[in-house]
């Protein structure tokens, strides 16, 4: 997409997502003209980023924005995606924490999702866990909401990173890169849990069969393992496979 980097997609809340039209706004009505110049022409310096975000705002703006309280929630949402911007990254939408974003993510693909929330971010974290439920991504949480409750409640649903005050432009990119690092840790220990998980339970499963065997044909352990190897060679199976065909055959059989 051309010129990705420098505009950002807008999703009206509560839009319907058969018929949402993802409308893009010129970065320089987000934060400026003068700071759009000076972010465009280090980007023409700056190696482009491999990864592809999407932020969620949960940030709710009053209608008046010369509230302080709604000029404060500006500020901060233009701190973090002006920080995205410099360290390169390529900001794909800005979504509402709504019942449509499920969706939208799956329609966008994201690498990496960042969450704003200036307070408690419980209802979209929920949303969230389904939201990457069955494609997992690096989720980073930007709030100021410092209750130890909150965060562990984040952490436990997928959280990689927790940051409280912390939308300083030159803090952004380090913690990106150790949400992602951490992302790809906790993946690799959950393969590597669920890959233990498996083989226990084939080894049981085999188990099983072999006793099984043992009992009804008189074998020794030894010789009912051969018998299910040479089973499970002749048919082109895996052992634990052919092990489960036999426990399977003794239940339809009566056990």
């Amino acid at each position: 997409m051309n010129g990705a980097r420098h505009s950002l997609l807008s999703v009206p809340v509560g839009a319907n997502i058969a018929s949402e039209t993802f409308a893009a706004i010129p970065l320089c009505k987000i934060i400026g003209p003068k700071l759009t110049m000076s972010i465009n022409h280090a980007d023409q310096h700056m190696k482009p980023a491999s990864l592809k975000i999407v932020v969620v705002n949960t940030v709710i703006q009053s209608e008046n924005e010369q509230e302080a309280q709604a000029q404060a929630q500006l500020a901060r949402s233009r701190a973090l995606r002006i920080g995205l911007l410099q360290a390169g990254y390529n900001i794909l939408a800005v979504l509402p924490g709504d019942l449509y974003m499920t969706e939208r993510i799956a329609q966008l693909q994201p690498d990496m999702i960042i969450i704003d929330a200036e307070s408690d971010a419980r209802d979209v974290l929920e949303h969230m866990v389904l939201a990457t439920r069955d494609a997992p991504r690096p989720i980073v949480l930007f709030t100021e909401d410092a209750d130890q409750s909150n965060m562990a409640a984040a952490m436990e649903a997928g959280v990689s990173a927790y940051v409280v005050a912390g939308l300083q432009s030159e803090r952004i990119k380090p913690v990106l890169d150790v949400a992602m690092a951490r992302f790809h840790a906790d993946q690799k220990l959950r393969v590597e849990l669920s890959d233990t998980k498996a083989r226990l339970a084939q080894r049981k499963t085999i188990e099983r069969a072999k006793g099984l065997l043992m009992e009804r044909h008189g074998l020794s352990e030894n010789d009912a393992y051969q018998k299910l190897r040479k089973q499970a060679m002749e048919k082109n199976l895996k052992l634990a496979d052919l092990a489960q065909r036999v426990l399977d055959v003794a239940d339809l059989l009566g056990g």
